[in-house]
């Protein structure tokens, strides 16, 4: 089935979504972050084919969010590495998970926690203004054309 190509829209969105936007690959750099990065790994984990499994990890890699690299050579075998493109897409897919948390969580509560490193304190990730520090929520920005903008 032929994948709607969003790359060339003047959106920062629908080029985002042209790299993370079908279902497994956001799954795929989650497992990768958190250590799941082989290949018979994440599969097993996610429970996904391994055809759709082989064209989402090469449309990651050539996308530049992961690095496929060689850890053995008899049989050949590689393992996933996020780049720093892709350690970017996980702090997006953070945002995700606090909304997740906060919208769609059971009575158990979230399926993970995440410990700050710098001060020890479980945490969540917060929209702040990159000049000022202030929070950053959507009724707090007013949205401009910029220099890329479609005519």
């Amino acid at each position: 089935m032929q994948r709607t190509r969003f790359g060339d829209m003047a959106c920062s969105i629908a080029r985002t979504l042209d790299v993370i936007g079908e279902p497994w690959s956001p799954l795929i750099l989650r497992d990768v972050y958190v250590g799941i990065d082989r290949f018979e790994q994440i599969q097993s984990d996610l429970g996904i084919s391994r055809k759709v499994l082989t064209e989402r990890l090469k449309w990651l890699v050539e996308a530049g969010v992961l690095e496929r690299r060689q850890y053995d050579t008899r049989p050949p075998r590689y393992e996933y590495l996020l780049t720093a493109k892709g350690s970017e897409l996980v702090e997006l897919l953070m945002v995700m998970v606090a909304w997740g948390d906060k919208w769609l969580a059971t009575e158990a509560g979230p399926p993970v926690l995440y410990r700050h490193r710098a001060c020890g304190e479980m945490s969540h990730v917060e929209l702040r203004c990159s000049s000022c520090g202030g929070s950053m929520r959507a009724g707090d920005v007013e949205v401009l054309p910029g220099p890329g903008a479609a005519a």
